[in-house]
């Protein structure tokens, strides 16, 4: 593997950015609850960020992703997403992976995997996959349903994806793969592109190797704009969930990459579960922030606060009741469009952590499930038979 001896960590072994994160941390459980209204919005959003900011708006109509949350298996579906925005009008939205075969065996079952309302805008198709015909079949025919990104995983350490599957973190060790993978990519969608990856995968984690594979992708693709979550994914031996929590989090990675590679666009992801801490990365140099489960978590309280925080737009004053009506009616123009899917407890899931960590919390989720259960023995009864 080519050594980049250009490539060094900062001197500091304690970055700027962890001494800002370690203070705002302390209190991130209950950050919200104290100081719910005081934004440091304002602050951050520069003269150099309202550039950025016109320049994007003129090309796509959207401001820019400095806050997205991250795609999730199983959670960031078309339902998630509908509540999410039902909270953010920023917050830029990613798909769950979808792997390039599944779009391209399901080419005449498309909407079912990729089509989305178009209030989910700014919103980024991530796909997965290892076979460069399929990538480019499949960016082809994501093509109509008009996505503002499209995003290659290099990142998932799950051993279907990772192991069997022969992509996602896998492919880091092979970056001119990925180089081309991108090229393919890019040359069948007119949006942008990117690629989401780990810092490192198993023994291969040094910052020259995280740098070399940064180097060979962005040199053999127009690809501009990498998500690095800030772990090394360990494919042998632990679970996907430990993954998210054993490999330590190594933030002077990053803020590396800013310092060696200023021709490029990066955003943090990994460990950040509020606004504050959010706003502390920006502050630090990161062109974006991702945050995963606890947007998931935590939709009210993460969420509720991006628009006016992050992007120092005004607050809308929605109320979680009138979340609840709009969301009720997306749930009753989805319920079984599919056949018997999507079920109803498919569709009000994400709904289950909307008062996360308040009283009351516990009894909500007890009463939703029971009116689930009510709900899903009337829709079978009102089911047309064959």
């Amino acid at each position: 593997m080519m050594k980049l001896t250009g490539y060094s960590l900062p001197a500091s072994s304690t970055p700027v950015y962890l001494n800002i994160l370690k203070k705002h941390s302390i209190f991130s459980s209950n950050i919200f609850q104290r100081n719910p209204t005081k934004s440091r919005g304002p602050s951050t959003y520069t003269q150099r960020d309202q550039v950025l900011a016109d320049d994007v708006m003129v090309a796509g109509q959207y401001l820019p992703p400095w806050f997205s949350v991250a795609p999730m298996m199983d959670w960031t579906d078309n339902h998630y997403r509908t509540l999410a925005r039902l909270i953010s009008k920023h917050a830029w939205l990613y798909t769950e992976m979808l792997a390039a075969e599944t779009i391209v065996y399901q080419k005449d079952n498309l909407d079912r995997f990729l089509a989305y309302s178009p209030e989910q805008h700014p919103i980024v198709l991530q796909i997965g996959g290892n076979n460069l015909e399929n990538l480019a079949k499949a960016t082809e025919l994501a093509n109509p349903y008009h996505y503002d990104e499209i995003n290659f995983n290099c990142g998932c350490p799950s051993p279907k994806v990772a192991g069997h599957g022969c992509f996602g973190a896998r492919l880091m060790l092979d970056p001119k793969f990925v180089g081309e993978a991108m090229s393919v990519i890019a040359a069948n969608t007119d949006v942008p592109v990117s690629v989401k990856c780990r810092i490192g995968v198993d023994d291969h984690d040094s910052y020259n190797e995280l740098c070399d594979f940064i180097y060979k992708v962005s040199s053999l693709s127009p690809t501009r704009h990498f998500i690095i979550h800030s772990r090394k994914a360990m494919l042998n031996g632990i679970s996907p969930a430990e993954n998210r929590s054993i490999p330590p989090l190594k933030y002077e990675y990053f803020y590396g990459l800013l310092r060696d590679f200023p021709d490029l666009r990066f955003t943090i992801n990994g460990g950040i579960n509020c606004v504050d801490e959010v706003n502390a990365a920006r502050r630090a140099g990161a062109h974006g922030v991702m945050v995963g489960r606890a947007a998931y978590h935590n939709p009210w309280q993460v969420l509720g606060h991006v628009d006016s925080v992050i992007y120092g737009a005004p607050s809308s004053g929605i109320t979680r009741r009138q979340i609840l009506e709009k969301y009720q009616v997306y749930g009753d123009s989805v319920l079984g469009k599919y056949g018997i899917k999507p079920h109803v407890r498919d569709v009000v899931k994400p709904l289950l952590h909307l008062f996360y960590s308040e009283p009351g919390n516990g009894l909500w989720k007890r009463k939703a499930d029971a009116a689930f259960q009510n709900c899903k023995h009337e829709f079978e009864k009102k089911k047309p038979q064959p």
